[in-house]
C-alpha cells in the first residue's frame, strides 16, 4: 500500500510551531505534498533536517513568504519537474511533480481568485496550461493531482452555496472548468468513493468558522481513470489542526 497526504500549511513555519512534524511522523505516509509553504529551501529550520529518509523537492515562489509547495517521499523519485513551462505561473511556485515507475504525483497550490474576482482570468488561464501540462504527462504513465484547488465543485462541498455563487471559489466558471478536467476521465477520488459525504477541508479563522464547521472542500486527489481499481481509501483529516486547511489521504493498492 503506498500512502499519499496533501496539505495546504498556510506557512510551514507555523504549521511547523503547530505540530506538523508530529503529524508527519505519527501518520507514516510515503509522500507528503505541502501547498502555500511561504518558504525558500535556504530558510528552514534546523528541525526539517531531522527527516533524513525522506527526499524532499522544493519549488518556492520568487516572491518570499507567498505560494510554494514542497513534497516529502520515503519513496525515491525517477525525477522531478518544476512548473509548467509557463514563466507567469511558474514565477509563484506554484507545481511540483515526481515521476515514479508506474505514475506522476502532481502537487499544486492553484491561484485564488481574490476578492472582487480581481484574478479570475488569471486563474482561469492557469487552468488551461495546467490541464495541457497533466495531459501531456498522462501520455507517458498514470498521474495523481492533489493540492488546494480553490475551488468547491459542488454545492455539497461548502456550507453555504447559495450566498457564495459570485464568490471566489464558487464561481460558475471556476466550477465549470472542474467539470472539464473530470471530464477528461479524471476522477474526484474522495467523491468518487463517498458520493453524499459531507466533509470539508478549508475554515475561515474568522466567526469561529471551524467550530461551527461552516467550510469548504477545497483540498482533492484527482487521477486518471485507469488508477480506479488501485485506490484503497480516499478520507479528510479534519481533526488535524495546524493550518485553515486540513490534510487528506489516499492509500493505493500496489
Amino acid at each position: 500500500m503506498v500512502k499519499i497526504v496533501s496539505w495546504n500549511v498556510n506557512g510551514i513555519r507555523a504549521c511547523e510551531r503547530k505540530g506538523l512534524f508530529d503529524f508527519i511522523k505519527n501518520q507514516d505516509a510515503d509522500i507528503y505534498c505541502l501547498q502555500e509553504i511561504k518558504i525558500h529551501k535556504d530558510d528552514i529550520t534546523e528541525q526539517f533536517k531531522e527527516f533524513a529518509e525522506y527526499f524532499s523537492y522544493w519549488n518556492s515562489a520568487e516572491k518570499k513568504g507567498y505560494s510554494g509547495v514542497a513534497i516529502y517521499s520515503s519513496l525515491r523519485p525517477i525525477n522531478s519537474i518544476k512548473g509548467i513551462g509557463n514563466k507567469d505561473f511558474d514565477s509563484e511556485g506554484r507545481v511540483l511533480t515526481l515521476e515514479f515507475e508506474d505514475f506522476y504525483i502532481v502537487n499544486v497550490y492553484f491561484p485564488n481568485s481574490q476578492r472582487g474576482l480581481m484574478r479570475l482570468d488569471f486563474r482561469l488561464e492557469f487552468n488551461s496550461v495546467f490541464l495541457s501540462f497533466i495531459q501531456n504527462l498522462r501520455k507517458k504513465k498514470n498521474v495523481i493531482i492533489c493540492g488546494d484547488f480553490n475551488v468547491a465543485h459542488q454545492e455539497i462541498d461548502l456550507k453555504n452555496p447559495k450566498s457564495n455563487k459570485h464568490n471566489p471559489g464558487f464561481t460558475i466558471e471556476e466550477r465549470n472548468w472542474f467539470t472539464h478536467l473530470l471530464s477528461r476521465d479524471y476522477i474526484d477520488t474522495f467523491r468518487y468513493l463517498h458520493p453524499e459525504k459531507i466533509q470539508y477541508t478549508w475554515w475561515s479563522y474568522m466567526f469561529h468558522a471551524r467550530e461551527k464547521n461552516i467550510g469548504w472542500r477545497l483540498d482533492y486527489f484527482i487521477m486518471n481513470k485507469e488508477l480506479t481499481d488501485k485506490l484503497d481509501s480516499a478520507i479528510i483529516l479534519d481533526k488535524v489542526l495546524g493550518s485553515d486547511h486540513c490534510p487528506i489521504q489516499i492509500s493505493l493498492k500496489t
